[in-house]
């Protein structure tokens, strides 16, 4: 079985042209940038989506799985961007894709396993805030390309797998010894693949969370690198959030796989419904949350995430 099949994670598609056509028809710009975070001498490559119009526009953050790149999950990107967000794909060095590809092919299970760590989580975090300082600093900067096009008072946050470890972080999620690491400027959260933790009770870690979350899992969104792994555990999380703009998305048998990319994967499992789905349901939760749109938050209060979606009645759509 090939290594990215077992995972669902890296992307193993060729770089996007610079300019990329989304559904909708509008043009979405890429730029890449590699700063560097000197405090702590760690490079943070990021790849940017947006439209290029003027006027700025609100920033959706998304970070990746585990072994995976800034590359990965450029649907949501280019969707997201064509719809007037600025959206930025961090990678997260010590756990991206450069963690398998270096090892030989019979150790590349144990590399991922090893940089699935604590220390990886804490740098993904560091990641995050330096990401959003780095965005302010440009956004200032009348040389930069990015000068003045980015709506910094509204940021959402998002990621899948290791990268919804993430976002559930800088959410807020309280851990071990009455730890937290919220990072106070995003204002709302989709968690693609989340998963409670370990340490303390779903209840605790994230009972307390009042800002806007969304989450998405699937039927069969197990574990890549722990077997054992029970795929209902992922509900906990949504299960253990207070009332109050939260919502949970479950696909029916969709995998682990399902919420990244398909361009040049095996895609014989992969409903064509899914993708569709999610773009729109998580493109209407960044209107309502992060644009004040309420025609959207009426939407996603509503059974219509699945009537007009092409879902049906054996996926989940859960609001409180």
């Amino acid at each position: 079985m090939k290594l990215w099949t077992l995972l669902g994670l890296a992307t193993v598609t060729a770089l996007l042209p610079v300019t990329a056509q989304c559904e909708t028809e509008v043009a979405v710009e890429l730029l890449r940038f590699e700063p560097k975070d000197e405090k702590r001498d760690r490079e943070v490559p990021i790849k940017v989506y947006w439209n290029g119009e003027p006027e700025p526009k609100p920033v959706v953050l998304f970070s990746h799985g585990l072994g995976g790149s800034r590359e990965n999950n450029a649907y949501l990107g280019e969707h997201w961007a064509s719809a007037g967000y600025v959206a930025v794909f961090m990678q997260h060095a010590g756990s991206d894709e450069k963690v398998w590809k270096t090892a030989r092919p019979l150790q590349r299970m144990a590399a991922l396993k090893s940089a699935a760590s604590l220390q990886s989580s804490q740098d993904r975090i560091k990641d995050v805030s330096f990401v959003i300082d780095q965005l302010t600093a440009w956004n200032e900067k009348a040389s930069h390309p990015l000068h003045n096009r980015m709506d910094l008072e509204h940021i959402g946050m998002s990621g899948h797998s290791f990268g919804a470890v993430t976002t559930l972080a800088v959410a807020g999620q309280k851990l071990p010894l009455n730890r937290s690491f919220e990072e106070e400027r995003i204002d709302a959260f989709v968690a693609f693949s989340p998963q409670p933790g370990k340490g303390l009770p779903a209840d605790r870690g994230f009972g307390h969370l009042v800002k806007p979350m969304l989450c998405m899992t699937g039927t069969e969104d197990a574990s890549p690198i722990d077997p054992s792994f029970d795929p209902a555990k992922r509900r906990e999380v949504y299960a253990a959030l207070p009332k109050g703009d939260k919502y949970e998305l479950v696909l029916d048998g969709a995998e682990h796989s399902a919420f990244g990319d398909n361009r040049g994967l095996r895609s014989r499992n992969r409903n064509p419904k899914h993708h569709p789905a999610i773009q729109q349901v998580s493109l209407r939760f960044w209107d309502a949350y992060l644009k004040g749109d309420d025609s959207a938050k009426q939407w996603l209060q509503s059974n219509r995430p699945l009537s007009e979606t092409g879902l049906g009645d054996v996926d989940v759509w859960s609001w409180k």
